[in-house]
Formats: C-alpha cells, sequence, structure tokens
C-alpha cells in the first residue's frame, strides 16, 4: 500500500539525511504530526532517529543508516518496503519469482529462497515489532512517518538478531489536536489508490489516530496467448492506533491493524528464444500461464488460472511506557496472523510444467521488555532488554515440476515449524572524554527450530511419501538449536562539533534451518547450519558550509563463516543429487556507501549516494552438480574466488525544489534517478546474469501555501527502461529460461486534502 504523507505532495523535497526546503510547508506537516519526532526544518540536525532506542540526530550516531519521510516515500511511489532498494545504496529487496516472498540483502548479505520457514538476513520492524517471517513483510506501508534503513549486524539492541542490517518502518502516531487527510491517486492502466486517515483527541489522557489504505486496477501485463490482461491489485489495510495516558508518566499505546489482498500476481517472462518460439520473449509486457489438469484439481484452481494472492493478516501490540526519572521502563507485546494463499506459474508457458502453489498459516507472538537510562553524570548512557517470541506456521506447498517429477505428476509438501527465541542483550555507551565515546554491546539468545510432518506426496499414488521411501504415510521430523553470543565494540571520536569519525567492530548471527521443498530425499531437509559475520566497519560523518552540506561515508570488510547458499548435496545411499541448502565455509565481502546532500538554497536541495559491495568465496568445495549427475557419484567443484552473485555499484540522486508563489501559493518539484549495476548469478551461469539498469522519477505539485490541498502530476520509470528483477529456469530441455520483469513506464495525479 501506498504510504499516507503528512503533507504528500507538496513536502516532497524532503531528504535522505537532510532537511525539506521551505518552513512553512513543514509548519503544516508539524500540524498533522504534533507528537512526531521527525518533524523537519532545514536543518539536517532537526532530524530525528531511534537507531539506538532513543531520540537522536542521524549525524550523532556511529552507524551506517539512511531514513526516509513517509512524504518522500510517496513522492517516490514507494508503496512497499521493496521499493526502498531504488533509494538506498547497497540495498537489494528481490521478491522471488515474483512471489509474495521477499529476499533481503543489505551490503551483499541475503539469502534467496522462495520458501517461507527460513530466517531472513535483515530484520524488518513495524512500530518496534519484529516481522520474523518474510512474507509478513508485504503491504506493511502506509500512514508512515519515517523508514530507517539500517546497514550491517543488529542485535544488541533489537529482539532479534540478524547479520544484514534492520529496516524500521515507523508509523504516523495520534495527534493532539483534531487533524483528517485524503490522498486519491490515478495512474496508467486503471490503477487508482485512496487513502485516508483521521487523528485527534478522544477524551482528556486519549489521543486516537485510524488510517486505511486501498488499491485496485494497474493490470500491465498480457497474456501472449489468450490476450488476458493481468496485474491488477485490490488491496485493503486498516490500523487503529490509541495512545492513553495511564499517570502522567505513564502511557500506552495499542496498535491494532489488518490487511487483505486479493491481487493479481506477476507473470513471468521467456527472455530466450527456445522450442516454445523465437518471438515468446517480445516484450516485458508479454507472459503466459497454465496448469495441469492434476496440479489444478490438487490446488483447487483454474487449469488457465492466472497468478493470484488470496492473503489476508490481521493483529495487535501493545507497548507500555513508564518514565521512572532515572530509568525508562518500556514493554512491547505483540501477536500476528497471515493466512496466505498464492499461485505462482514458474514457467511462463500454458502447459503447466512448473506452478506452486503456498497455503500457508503464520502466527507469531512476542514479549520485549527493556529498561534504559543514564549514569555518572550524563557520561553513561545504557540500554538492557530481554526477548521471547514464538513462531508457528503450518504450510502446504504444492508444485508440478515436471523436471523433478515427470509429466502428469502434481505433488503436495505439507509440514510443521515452530520456532523459539529468547534473549537478552546489554548496550551502552560511555563518554571517555568530550571527544570519545565508547560504544559496546552483548548478546544471548538461545533459539530451537522444529521441522514436524514434513513429506511429499503425488496425487494417485496412496499415501506414497518421498521424503523417506515409505508408503506408511510417516513424516519426517527434524531439529536444530542455537545458543549463539553475539556482540558490538566501537569508538567514535568528535574532534568537532559536526564532525563524526567512528571504527566499529560487530558480530551478527543468523539462523539455521531447513530446505521445505519438495523432495524425494530425506537427507534434504537435514537442517544447514547458523551463519555468523564479523564486521568491520569504519566511518564518518558531517555537516558542513554552516549546515549548507551533508557528507557521510563508510568502508567496511566482512568476514562471512558458514555463509548459506542454495546448491545441492550427493546421497550416497541413493546415487542422487539431492537439492538443499548449504553453507559455505568462508566468505568475504567488502565495499563502502558515500552520501552528499547540498542545501545549494532555502529552495533547492541536491542529493547522491553511492554504493560499491564486492565478495567472494574464500574457502567453499562445492558440488558439481552437472557432474555429478553425469557421473551417478559426487563430484565436487572449488568455488574459491568466485563471485558471490549481488550487483557491485548502486547509485541514487535527487533534485528538489520548493517555491512560494505569488497570491498564497506555493509549488514544488523533484526528479530523482537510480541505477543498479549487473546482477550475476554464477551458480546458474552467465546467461542468467541481469543487466544494470537506470529508472528515473518525476513528480510537480501546486497548492495553497495553507496546506489544505494540493494536486501532484508525476511519472515514474520515465524513461521507460527495461529491466528484470531476476532471472532463473525450471525447465531444463527445450530451455524456458524466465525472468521477473519490472514496470514499464507509468504515470499519473494525486489529489491531497488536508484538515
Amino acid at each position: 500500500m501506498k504510504k499516507l504523507a503528512i503533507f504528500t505532495a507538496l513536502s516532497s523535497g524532503v531528504l535522505i539525511h537532510g532537511g525539506a526546503p521551505g518552513e512553512v510547508f513543514n509548519a503544516a506537516r508539524a500540524q498533522d504530526g504534533a507528537r512526531s519526532e521527525t518533524v523537519r526544518t532545514a536543518s539536517a540536525d532537526a532530524i530525528t532517529v531511534t537507531a539506538r532506542r532513543r531520540a537522536q540526530s542521524p549525524q550523532d550516531v556511529g552507524v551506517a543508516l539512511n531514513v526516509f519521510s513517509g512524504a518522500e516515500l510517496i513522492a517516490q511511489g514507494v508503496d512497499t518496503v521493496n521499493g526502498l532498494e531504488n533509494l538506498a545504496p547497497n540495498l537489494e529487496i528481490e521478491s522471488q519469482f515474483g512471489s509474495g516472498q521477499p529476499s533481503f540483502s543489505i551490503r551483499g548479505v541475503g539469502f534467496r529462497d522462495y520458501a517461507t520457514n527460513n530466517a531472513p538476513t535483515v530484520g524488518v520492524y513495524v512500530d518496534d515489532v519484529a516481522y520474523p517471517v518474510p512474507v509478513m513483510t508485504q503491504g506493511v506501508l502506509f500512514d508512515v512517518e519515517r523508514v530507517e534503513v539500517l546497514r550491517g549486524p543488529q542485535g544488541v539492541l533489537y529482539g532479534r538478531n540478524t547479520t544484514g542490517g534492520a529496516i524500521k518502518v515507523v508509523s504516523n502516531r495520534p495527534t493532539d489536536d483534531l487533524a483528517a487527510g485524503l490522498d486519491v491517486e490515478g495512474g496508467r492502466f486503471g490503477r487508482v489508490e485512496a487513502e485516508g486517515f483521521v487523528s485527534g483527541p478522544l477524551a482528556d489522557a486519549v489521543r486516537l489516530r485510524i488510517s486505511g489504505a486501498t488499491a485496485h486496477g494497474g493490470a500491465w501485463q498480457v497474456n501472449r496467448e489468450t490476450g488476458e490482461e493481468i496485474g491488477d491489485a485490490e488491496q485493503y489495510a486498516l490500523r487503529g492506533l490509541a495512545e492513553i495516558d495511564l499517570a502522567s508518566n505513564v502511557e500506552a499505546l495499542v496498535n491494532l491493524h489488518g490487511f487483505i489482498d486479493k491481487s493479481d500476481g506477476l507473470g513471468l517472462q521467456l527472455f530466450n528464444d527456445s522450442a516454445f518460439g523465437p518471438t515468446a520473449h517480445a516484450g516485458r509486457r508479454e507472459t503466459s500461464f497454465g496448469s495441469s489438469q492434476a496440479f489444478a484439481d490438487l490446488a483447487g484452481i483454474d487449469p488457465g488460472a492466472a497468478p493470484f494472492r488470496d492473503n489476508e493478516g490481521w493483529g495487535g501490540s501493545l507497548t507500555l511506557a513508564a518514565d521512572l526519572g532515572a530509568v525508562e521502563l518500556t514493554y512491547i507485546g505483540a501477536y500476528d496472523d497471515l493466512n496466505r494463499k498464492e499461485f505462482n506459474d514458474f514457467d511462463a508457458l500454458a502447459i503447466g510444467a512448473a506452478g506452486v502453489y503456498f497455503e500457508s498459516s503464520v502466527d507469531v507472538m512476542s514479549h520485549e521488555a527493556r529498561a534504559q537510562g543514564e549514569a555518572a553524570a550524563g557520561r553513561l548512557r545504557w540500554v538492557g532488554g530481554v526477548f521471547y517470541s514464538q513462531e508457528d506456521l503450518n504450510e502446504v506447498y504444492q508444485s508440478d515440476f515436471v523436471a523433478s517429477f515427470g509429466p502428469g505428476f502434481a505433488v503436495s509438501t505439507p509440514y510443521r515449524q515452530e520456532v523459539r527465541t529468547a534473549a537478552v542483550y546489554l548496550h551502552a555507551d560511555f563518554d571517555l572524554t568530550d571527544a570519545v565515546t565508547f560504544v559496546g554491546g552483548v548478546r544471548y539468545e538461545d533459539e530451537a527450530r522444529e521441522l514436524r510432518d514434513l513429506g511429499t506426496f503425488s496425487v494417485g499414488t496412496g499415501p506414497l511419501n518421498f521424503a523417506n521411501g515409505t508408503v506408511d504415510g510417516s513424516l519426517e521430523d527434524r531439529d536444530l538449536d542455537s545458543d549463539p553470543v553475539t556482540g558490538k565494540a566501537a569508538i567514535e571520536i568528535t574532534p568537532a562539533e559536526d564532525i563524526l569519525i567512528y571504527v566499529s567492530y560487530s558480530r551478527g548471527f543468523k539462523s539455521g534451518g531447513f530446505t521445505a521443498y519438495n523432495t524425494l530425499n530425506p537427507t534434504a531437509i537435514d537442517p544447514f547450519r547458523p551463519e555468523t559475520l564479523n564486521a568491520f566497519e569504519a566511518g564518518f560523518k558531517s555537516t558542513l558550509a554552516q549546515g549548507a552540506v551533508t557528507l557521510n561515508g563508510a568502508a567496511f570488510y566482512y568476514d562471512y563463516t558458514d555463509q548459506q547458499v542454495q546448491s545441492a548435496i550427493f546421497d550416497a545411499g541413493t546415487n542422487a543429487v539431492v537439492g538443499r541448502i548449504v553453507n559455505a565455509p568462508e566468505s568475504e565481502i567488502y565495499g563502502g556507501e558515500l552520501e552528499l546532500v547540498w542545501r545549494a538554497a532555502d529552495w533547492l536541495t541536491l542529493g547522491q549516494t553511492f554504493g560499491y559491495q564486492a565478495g567472494e568465496f574464500t574457502a567453499f568445495t562445492d558440488l558439481d552438480i552437472a557432474a555429478s549427475i553425469a557421473a551417478g557419484a559426487a563430484e565436487t567443484i572449488d568455488r574459491a574466488g568466485q563471485d558471490l552473485g549481488f550487483p557491485n555499484i548502486s547509485y541514487q540522486g535527487f533534485i528538489a525544489a520548493e517555491r512560494a508563489l505569488a497570491g498564497g501559493w506555493r509549488a514544488s518539484a523533484r526528479f530523482d534517478y537510480s541505477y543498479r549495476d549487473d546482477l550475476a548469478l554464477p551458480l546458474l551461469g552467465p546467461a542468467f546474469t541481469v543487466d544494470s539498469y537506470w529508472l528515473a522519477n518525476a513528480e510537480i505539485a501546486v497548492g495553497p501555501d495553507d496546506g489544505r490541498w494540493s494536486l501532484a502530476l508525476w511519472g515514474r520509470n520515465i524513461l521507460n527502461a527495461d529491466y528484470d528483477e531476476t532471472r532463473n529456469f525450471f525447465i531444463a530441455s527445450p530451455a524456458a529460461d524466465v525472468a521477473a520483469p519490472g514496470l514499464p513506464a507509468t504515470y499519473g495525479a494525486r489529489v491531497s486534502l488536508r484538515y
């Protein structure tokens, strides 16, 4: 869902690490977000983030991060967390083969997996509540105050432990005074979106905010055989926030939310000539789909059904905060439920050779309690907490991969997974001198992952369970326990008032797990090990030219142990190659980011960000799949020195202008652009390299100076770049090489009303 902006188009000059030119519009936003910590003025120091669990300017935090306001996101057309990859350097978010299962990667630390059950490398938090199952993160962005993207291992300040980083979504809070807003947007392909909110006091000690969003239409793809259009959205989301002053120093925040998504899925595109026709890949808008009768009967869908989603999720959280003077106490209890029904066609063919259908039920419950305070006359600042969560996943994964099972087969893979996590963490900053601060943190956690009742069954063969080769219907169970200790140590130096230099070491941990795909062999679901990351980083943050220039940079080196990658093993008992997630013993990643914001005038701001990342396996003896199949025995290949497979360069920039006009009017304009380098996938080969691409967006807006309404005209991908998100194949012979295509040029208008 697209976000509700505080002032939408007219405040679209809000910047990465910078303020918005023009303070009149900021005052209008402040009226809507009176209790917000993120009201921006012309000074970068006015931006606040909570990366360290307390309000700070991002320029005072020795962590590589970006922060984006809701207004900035709306101006760039970011309607899910996935769109952030075109804003932040060294960030990739890839929907696996067009499905609703995203893969997050920051600084090359990522995990490609279209299954539902494994932990991500990047933690996503919505109002401080973790979303540990990646598919739960889709559709959470509406009525957003800000989003923070933190790079590097996280864990000493958060309930979850991750190797890559964290994405924090912060919703707009209830206001002290009555406020309301409505945004209606129409665009190319008939897409219509609407968002609204009402906020204000319900009683002397109670403030309420109710917001909602919906989207419809937008079918931009065409079935090349039938001419059927797909890509329509049908989405609904609702959130209610209530702030209650229980006492003068105790506040409760109740968050109730839900969404429904009955949208079309993404149709994949054939990108190589094959037996299916030399013109099958004539345009990225062309696709095809279909299912075998056996698979359609198993999944309960029509054989000609287009990819679709039928998902809904509901949840709530309670946050209690008490200020006891020397100590602040916070408790967060949350529960979220997701019911997912999703069909994807992985071959882009009408013959139904690689269809998948997920029917999933996910329940996540978590509790976090923390205390924070200051000591030693304010020179010591500390945060400590405990965390507990339980995830329950029940899923039936159905497929008709002819390459694995032959034509006419449709298979069902049911399983249950439970994950219980308990952790304790402590973080502290201590000022050694007025200019030097030591930062340290430690975390201990205990995690138990249980896979239960996994088996692969074929239609028409009775209770045959391929997973253990029996016909008695018995199923496979697996367990994995982990108890890592991780932490962080850093030195921060402020040689001048507006300059921060930092050097840090941190250790991150990503859970192990299970390859929960359809399988003919029980060794496929043996657990893969957790991965750990030793991260070394040096960076600086500076505000120059009397606040007109913000220049930040960071360089990093990552020592990766037991990296989780998609590959295979050879089972000597059955002389079979078994697809599975495996651990690469040693890898390394290095690179950096450079970010510049220049407020050239009170009405003009320019921004540039550049990211570079490179990585390779340093010790990895992998299975040579093709050679092993040919030989009927295990054949290995040394992958030391081989590229890890992510874009090396990312580049973003923008120009934002805002001016007062005669007669009490105001206008703004924004142009932004981004570049994504080639994505080579060495394990698949050069034919599946995703080409580099540029994207450019533009928006102009006009409205009265008091901000009561505005009209914006916008264009996204205005150069109509042809680009793919990922490539793969699911039928080897004859070849059906597929790509997940990106949206073509779109354009439209938005009307915003504010009270």
